[in-house]
């Protein structure tokens, strides 16, 4: 992922790229699991991957897609993205792992995820940090703080 525009250096962003890293973890694992066969493993993997996901939309979809939207050119790639969390979600809360093409549903939504992620954090993320003002990372920011109750962002010391 881009590691030279600066945008990680931004906290909202900065947790988002966190949060990605996380799911990414867990869809991993949950793929490992379904092919060591424990089933009971994977789909807990996956619950916490969903749990994980929902505030993490909402902060996006809410928050910073929402101002950027804004821009019509901005929101056609946006829109794609909305989308594919939606897919996500269906098939997190449906998916059969007992079956071999739930198994491979979930394989191929891992592979897909790292895809939309890089979208999001090689266009959407740099496009933020030159296109906002201070207000609309404000609402950002308030939207992120929204969608985790009880958290907060992540701290690096440097």
């Amino acid at each position: 992922m881009c590691q030279y525009c600066g945008c990680r250096d931004i906290p909202l962003i900065r947790d988002f790229i966190h949060e990605h890293a996380r799911v990414l973890d867990l869809g991993r694992h949950a793929v490992h699991a379904i092919d060591r066969g424990e089933l009971d493993t994977a789909r807990g993997l996956l619950t916490d991957m969903a749990g994980e996901l929902v505030p993490h939309w909402r902060g996006e979809e809410n928050g910073l897609f929402a101002v950027m939207a804004k821009d019509d050119t901005v929101a056609e790639h946006l829109a794609p993205l909305i989308r594919e969390h939606r897919e996500l979600d269906r098939l997190l809360a449906t998916v059969d792992l007992t079956a071999p093409e739930g198994q491979q549903a979930v394989r191929d939504a891992v592979d897909e995820l790292f895809e939309h992620i890089r979208r999001e954090e090689d266009g959407i993320f740099p496009a933020a940090l030159t296109s906002l003002d201070g207000d609309e990372w404000d609402v950002a920011i308030a939207s992120w703080h929204e969608a985790h109750p009880g958290r907060e962002m992540v701290r690096f010391n440097v």
